[in-house]
C-alpha cells in the first residue's frame, strides 16, 4: 500500500498499481497507521514514505512529491508541510 486518499464515506488504497476501495474514512484509518511509516500529505490523502520517489518545490513554494505508483504528482498541504522539511 502506497497511497490512501479520501473518497467519500470511504478510501482508496493505491497498491502495486492497482486501485481498492475500503469502508473506512481518511480520519480512521490515520489512526491504524504508523506515523513513522505514513505521512499525512493532506487532510484527504496519506503516503507510504518509502515509496515517496522525488520531493520537489514549485515556484509558489508549495511541496510535490512524486510516487512511482502515480503519474501525477500529489502536492503537500501547508499544514503538512513540516514533516518533508525534515528529510
Amino acid at each position: 500500500m502506497t497511497l490512501f486518499q479520501a473518497a467519500d464515506k470511504y478510501t482508496a488504497v493505491i497498491s502495486k498499481g492497482k486501485e481498492y476501495l475500503i469502508q473506512k474514512t481518511i480520519k480512521e484509518l490515520e489512526k491504524t497507521l504508523d506515523p513513522e511509516k505514513f505521512w499525512k500529505i493532506h487532510r484527504s490523502s496519506i503516503v507510504k514514505v518509502s515509496a515517496i520517489d522525488k520531493v520537489s518545490r514549485s515556484i509558489t513554494g508549495r511541496y510535490i512529491i512524486k510516487i512511482a505508483e502515480r503519474k501525477e504528482p500529489l502536492i503537500v498541504s501547508r499544514s503538512y508541510i513540516h514533516l518533508f522539511k525534515q528529510m
